[in-house]
């Protein structure tokens, strides 16, 4: 199968989940440089997928998916960070980072079918 859109690809929309969760969640903290260092660690993710697609090229299509593997370890990181400054509760932290793990393993697969 063809890939037509980079709305197709199944790390995309993960990634795009994840980032609209982190968004919700996060909505309310007060601490705005680590909001937004969170919010921009998953927002990168999805677009360099979105990126690396659109630029035509497996060898550039395959850097911006490792770009956005190393935006997705940042996020995972920093659900470790928020979990011990009490912003998130375990089954919120817990679910977040099955995800960004998933993710990332998604990213790899791709990575090495190209």
């Amino acid at each position: 199968m063809k890939i037509e859109r980079f709305e197709d690809i199944i790390s995309w929309q993960k990634a795009e989940k994840l980032t609209l969760d982190i968004y919700n969640i996060f909505r309310n903290i007060n601490d705005f440089g680590f909001k937004n260092q969170i919010q921009r660690s998953s927002v990168s993710i999805m677009n360099n997928i979105a990126e690396g697609f659109e630029r035509k090229g497996n060898n550039e299509l395959k850097y911006f998916l490792f770009v956005a593997k190393g935006s997705c370890a940042e996020t995972r990181s920093m659900l470790h960070l928020s979990l011990q400054l009490k912003y998130l509760k375990e089954d919120q932290y817990k679910k977040l980072n099955e995800l960004s793990i998933e993710i990332s393993k998604l990213l790899s697969g791709l990575i090495k079918t190209l």
